[in-house]
This record gives C-alpha cells, structure tokens and sequence, in this order.
C-alpha cells in the first residue's frame, strides 16, 4: 500500500504558478479544491498537467430538499469532470433531515456515483447527514457501498469529547473510508490552534490512533493508495487574536509539518507490520 498526499488551496491566495511550484517542492501528490472554482481555469489545468498532479474534487450540496440538494450533487460532479478527479469529496445533504431524506439522499447519491463511475467519498462533516457518529453508523449499515471521506476533527467538536467512546463507530468508518482528511479537533472546535503544541498532544495522537484504524482497514481490504490531505484552514479555523485578527500560527507550515509527519509514520506502519 502506498500514500499519497494532497494540498488543499483552502486560503492561499497567491497565483498558481507560486503556489504549485511550493506544493511540489513540499512533497506533495496532488492538489484538493472546489471543482467549480477552477473547472474552466486553463491556467490550473496545465499546471495540474505541468506538476504531474492528480486532482481530488471538493463539492458542496445545497439546497432545502432532497431533491434540490441531489440535484446540486450531480450539477457540480458535472462541472468537476473536465479536470478527471480520482476522487470526488463530497459535503452532503443537511443534518436537520430526518432519516428518511438523509437515506433517500444517499440511495440517490450511490445511483449517481455509478453512473459516472468515480468514487464518491461523503465527508463527516458539520452540519451534514454525517455530522455525528451514531446516525453515521446507521448509513453504514443500511448502505455497504457507501464511502467516506474521514474528518473525525468534526465529531469531536460535536461530541465535546475525544471520541474514544466511539471506537467501534471509527473502526466501521475505516472499513468505508476512501480519502482521510488530517486535522486535529478538539471539544470546542474543529481545529487546534497548532497541533505542534505541547497541550494539543493528546488531540494529536488520539487523532493519530484513528487515522492508524484507517491504515490497518485499508490494508486488510487490500487497498493499493491510500489518500490524505492535512486539511488545515485559514482564519476562522485558524485561531486569531482579537481586535487584529492576527493569525496565532502559520498556515502553510502547520500543513507542511502534518503532511510530513503522516508521511514518516505511514512509512513506520507498513514497514512495522
């Protein structure tokens, strides 16, 4: 099994030509971003070619109902497909439905993804169908073949716990875990200030140790490349100071110093067992 990692553009604004440049002498495989930002940007897509990048897309349902929200699904899978994503990450549907519509979301999601035949990873995430654990683990045992793109940061805003309590939960969304998003949460948030700091140390390995439930899954299933990006955001993720809004870290380098670390204890797991 191999690793590849990929960068966000979630808060640079440099030009492309920079930032690519940066993103490949940083180590990284490939770029994730919101499709629709960028599908008719030919400038991206020639540096895409130009880096030997692979693309994972970002999409964002909308919408009230059901219907509206599948129908912005597959609007925005249609306008990521130019750029031939390997993987289409997915933040689904709302998380006041109820089962009923979050099932019939999912049914309607899973026919679409056939259709197409590019993986589909549904992100736990805040505010959507997969915003906690419990009615996850319902979606996963009523739907086998539905994938996940794991962001367990957000399960520990939610829960206002590191969610050891849940193990079970993680070692199910592990078996259906296609794309990993690695961001350290903690239980007033999403996001640590730095997960380099001494008193985020237990968030950063309780994370570390679920992301390693996902490695073992993959590897017993036989999974050839396993994907990650270290999905750190800029301000309002990233803590400021009041009053000058001054970032407290920096951005790139927390990115950077993630995607290296996951990359050295991915070489110690395979080579370990």
């Amino acid at each position: 099994m191999k690793l590849k990692t990929f960068r966000h553009l979630w808060g640079i604004t440099a030009p492309f030509e920079q930032t690519f440049l940066a993103i490949k002498k940083a180590g990284f495989d490939g770029i994730e971003f919101k499709g629709i930002k960028v599908a008719n940007d030919h400038l991206f897509k020639r540096l895409l070619n130009e880096y030997d990048f692979e693309f994972i897309t970002q999409i964002h349902t909308s919408g009230e109902s059901v219907n509206e929200h599948i129908a912005s699904f597959k609007e925005l899978i249609q306008i990521s497909l130019p750029l031939n994503p390997i993987i289409i990450n997915s933040q689904s549907g709302k998380d006041s439905w109820g089962m009923d519509e979050k099932n019939k979301f999912i049914q309607r999601a899973l026919e679409y993804e056939k259709e197409i035949g590019i993986p589909v990873a549904h992100e736990i995430h805040r505010s959507r169908i997969t915003y906690n654990p419990w009615d996850t683990r319902n979606f996963l045992l009523s739907f086998n073949d539905l994938k996940l793109c794991c962001d367990f940061s957000h399960w520990v805003c939610v829960c206002e716990r590191i969610i050891d309590s849940e193990l079970d939960i993680i070692k199910l969304c592990a078996e259906h875990c296609i794309h990993l998003h690695s961001r350290v949460g903690y239980e007033q948030g999403p996001q640590v200030s730095d997960p380099r700091a001494p008193e985020f140390a237990e968030h950063l390995n309780a994370h570390e140790n679920w992301w390693e439930i996902i490695w073992q899954a993959q590897r017993k299933n036989h999974v050839e490349i396993s994907t990650l990006t270290p999905e750190f955001g800029p301000p309002q993720y990233l803590h400021t100071l009041p009053f000058s809004k001054m970032p407290v870290s920096n951005l790139w380098e927390i990115c950077n110093w993630m995607n290296n670390r996951e990359k050295e204890r991915f070489k110690k797991f395979i080579n370990s067992n």
